[in-house]
């Protein structure tokens, strides 16, 4: 049998693994290898990430695209976060090499209905309904021309999401991303595709930790909403060690977390602290006011981490709910955690994770289904 090419066109460099999508895209392409592709990596370069022999482990060939960012991204018609990421040297590459196209994301697509791409067969990894996505981000944000920028792109983003008739198949993150993209080709192939993670077993230390943990992207307004919310309604009601950990926080959360005697900022942590924190720590609280898509970072914490205590948003579609311990309200969070802090982490509760996760969250199983939806080589 022959070996399965696979062009991958990523949407940035999946290396270092500094945030939830790296992750997810980094461990799809070492499982895809794994079950047997041969990998052609297309990445698109930008926020002085670098290039990365790491990925070369994993692929045939690797390849960087600088991304077009600012006025040269922009286009009347079609969204930015697409048209940023065009460049005629991939579409040459792509041609060149005879295989199936993986799409990571909506982002990457430009090319997708390219004449001379026509006949191949060609895959999208749905992140979100993009769309919604920045529509939530639209009605978050304060800054006027951010603002703007949001409301455009979600328009021209609900716009090209439905015009995606020459993709063959889709693989959305969750359930209801799954209903929206169904709904609209209902003759494409589909399959429920979780993000990828690090692990292959639940590893979450047994007893207890000593403090309450929130991480992510720090400069995300999505991440940034949240430990404001924590810092005004949680923080202050309770007596217990708190630790947000992230990338690039603002000045303000500085100032804010500062301002409070029980929480520690921990900024820019390299990966061996970020796993520190999250192994150590008594609870992992992963609130979201923003209900799209599913967050790896919820998934890494329940492989990782102790307790979890997470709102319906963040849970909603992941069928993850009897993971973890639930709070909506702010009043409902500090009883939780009070009660939480007190609660060892035993065997047991490794074993009841281990079994909620073990289908639908297989990285082997998911790569499997991924390369099963390809044609038939020659």
């Amino acid at each position: 049998m022959s070996q399965i090419k696979l062009h991958i066109v990523a949407l940035d460099i999946p290396y270092p693994l500094d945030y939830g999508a790296a992750i997810d895209m980094y461990y799809r392409i070492r499982y895809l290898h794994d079950a047997g592709a041969e990998i052609y990596l297309h990445c698109f370069q930008y926020n002085n990430r670098q290039e990365s022999t790491e990925l070369n482990k994993w692929c045939k060939e690797v390849w960087y695209y600088p991304r077009k960012t600012g006025w040269k991204g922009l286009s009347p018609t079609i969204p930015y976060m697409i048209y940023s990421r065009r460049d005629p040297l991939l579409l040459k590459r792509l041609q060149e090499i005879d295989a199936p196209i993986f799409f990571e994301g909506v982002h990457c697509s430009y090319y997708k209905s390219d004449p001379i791409l026509k006949k191949r067969f060609k895959i999208i990894r749905n992140h979100n309904i993009e769309h919604d996505y920045f529509l939530k981000l639209y009605q978050k944000e304060k800054h006027p021309l951010k603002k703007l920028y949001y409301k455009i792109e979600s328009l021209l983003l609900k716009k090209y999401e439905h015009h995606l008739q020459d993709i063959q198949a889709f693989l959305p993150i969750s359930t209801s991303d799954l209903a929206f993209f169904k709904g609209l080709y209902p003759n494409a192939q589909f399959s429920l595709t979780p993000p990828f993670h690090p692990y292959k077993k639940v590893m979450s230390a047994t007893g207890k930790g000593s403090y309450c943990l929130f991480h992510g992207n720090l400069a995300h307004i999505e991440n940034s909403e949240a430990v404001f919310y924590l810092l005004k309604e949680v923080c202050p009601k309770i007596d217990v060690p708190f630790v947000i950990a992230g990338r690039n926080p603002s000045e303000e959360m500085k100032q804010a977390c500062a301002a409070l005697p029980n929480c520690k900022l921990v900024e820019n942590p390299d990966t061996d602290e970020m796993e520190r924190l999250m192994k150590e720590a008594q609870i992992h609280v992963m609130i979201t006011f923003q209900p799209t898509g599913m967050k790896t970072k919820l998934l890494i914490a329940l492989f990782y981490g102790r307790h979890i205590l997470a709102n319906d948003a963040m849970l909603r579609s992941t069928g993850l709910e009897n993971a973890c311990t639930i709070a909506n309200t702010s009043k409902e969070l500090c009883n939780k955690i009070k009660e939480l802090m007190d609660k060892p982490f035993t065997e047991a509760d490794i074993a009841s994770r281990t079994e909620i996760l073990k289908e639908r969250y297989n990285n082997q199983v998911n790569a499997q289904r991924i390369l099963a939806l390809l044609p038939a080589s020659d």
